[in-house]
């Protein structure tokens, strides 16, 4: 069994890079995989291993400057969800594009997961989902506003098109594990919304939190690893994930005639070339002679 801790912390780190090396080092050190991005404005990602290796990284990071009250989410993973380690350095550790948004210095109204229902209930509230298209498309809560974009960086036009929408409302916003919406809500205050909430830890810690029957949540939730998906209790979902476009797909959409592994599915098979399925089915092929020989191709995840 894997511990999965998934993690964000703004705080000011001058030297991002000299951070780097010694996190990447004892990350190794303990056989830890999975991703952790450091910029100036914090630490972003999540990583798995066994109870001692976690907790020594996460002691690590706590150690860091700013980052003792650092939070964090767990859950678990029967096969491993990641196979390699990568410590990287971004410009924001979630990319939103707004040079003057600053979670550091004030975010919206948290609202607990044992509050969330009451509050999404209310007429007066307009529940915004800030997830990517292919993330909302496998679950969220009902009612909730999809922006349908692609990417985090679109949510700042698409609230400009949209904001008369929801004159008069109180806004809550929700995302995984609450790292957007520290953004999403600063920047929404920095418009002049005045009652912005958003949900406390993230989908990720209603669904481990609130009880399946009294859950306002439908589907599943996309994790970015190989579990693809998890559902309440945090348990693993049911998908997997299309290798061509990296979206999340049911067992039986395999059946598609669409679907060819490692190449296309359904959701994309008309959007890529014919190049690129050639380059996808070289890359497939490699993969499936790496684990022949008992190796794990650098393509997979």
């Amino acid at each position: 069994m894997y511990i999965v801790a998934a993690l964000y912390h703004f705080t000011r780190f001058d030297d991002p890079a000299a951070l780097q090396g010694p996190l990447l080092d004892l990350c190794k050190s303990k056989g830890v995989m999975g991703t952790l991005l450091l910029a100036k404005e914090g630490i972003n990602g999540t990583v798995a291993g066994d109870r001692t290796a976690i907790d020594a990284v996460l002691a690590h990071i706590r150690a860091l400057p700013g980052c003792v009250d650092l939070d964090w989410k767990e859950s678990s993973a029967s096969l491993p969800p990641f196979h390699r380690m990568k410590v990287r350095l971004k410009k924001e550790i979630v990319t939103m594009g707004q040079p003057d948004v600053d979670p550091v210095a004030r975010v919206g109204n948290y609202v607990d997961p044992t509050d969330w229902n009451d509050l999404i209930s209310a007429p007066d509230v307009a529940v915004i989902d800030t997830r990517n298209d292919y993330e909302v498309a496998i679950g969220t809560f009902a009612g909730a506003v999809d922006p349908e974009t692609k990417s985090f960086g679109e949510f700042p036009e698409w609230w400009e098109n949209n904001k008369h929408r929801f004159h008069n409302k109180r806004v809550a916003m929700f995302c995984t594990g609450g790292i957007r919406c520290e953004k999403s809500t600063n920047y929404l205050l920095g418009k002049g919304v005045e009652d912005v909430y958003h949900l406390k830890g993230g989908i990720l810690k209603y669904l481990e939190d609130v009880p399946q029957e009294e859950s306002k949540w439908d589907g599943e939730c996309f994790v970015f690893d190989a579990r693809v998906s998890v559902g309440h209790g945090l348990a693993e979902g049911p998908h997997i994930l299309c290798h061509a476009c990296r979206c999340p797909i049911m067992p039986e959409d395999r059946t598609h005639p669409a679907f060819e592994q490692g190449v296309s599915c359904h959701q994309c098979i008309d959007e890529t070339t014919a190049a690129d399925k050639a380059r996808f089915r070289e890359r497939q092929k490699q993969m499936q002679l790496a684990k022949e020989r008992g190796t794990h191709h650098i393509g997979g995840l």
